[in-house]
């Protein structure tokens, strides 16, 4: 996908449409070993090319599971053609989605620091409550 440009309505719909059918190929395809979330698909402008981005669970199966989405790239070409009324049906791409992975430990951290400041403040008012006691 060519960054510099903002992606057309028509590619933003059919990258929806790719991971609904997408995800739902990878949940029917898969042993169950690992959870696999397809988070998003980026098409190209000329829509012959696109990338799916996925996240796995856990994370010691990534590799394993990549590897596994990497192989069945034709197999899930054909699923997506057949579900998916368009001429050109894109080449794909398969990708870990860091960018999910760096939200999702943002997210953690922000929820850590949370928990630290509310034991943090409940100690300052314990703290305070035995002061007006002696």
């Amino acid at each position: 996908m060519d960054i510099s440009r903002e992606p057309t309505k028509r590619q933003i719909q059919i990258g929806l449409e790719v991971l609904a059918i997408a995800q739902d190929f990878f949940q029917r395809e898969s042993s169950g070993a690992s959870l696999i979330t397809i988070t998003r698909c980026d098409v190209t402008a000329d829509m012959k090319n696109g990338t799916i981005f996925m996240t796995v669970l856990p994370e010691s199966k990534e590799a394993a599971a990549l590897d596994f989405a990497k192989r069945m790239r034709s197999e899930l070409r054909h699923y997506v053609m057949k579900r998916l009324p368009v001429k050109v049906i894109p080449f794909f791409e398969v990708e870990i989605d860091y960018g999910e992975k760096n939200r999702l430990h943002v997210d953690e951290l922000l929820r850590k620091d949370k928990l630290a400041n509310e034991a943090y403040q409940k100690m300052l008012k314990e703290k305070a409550g035995e002061l007006e006691d002696n």
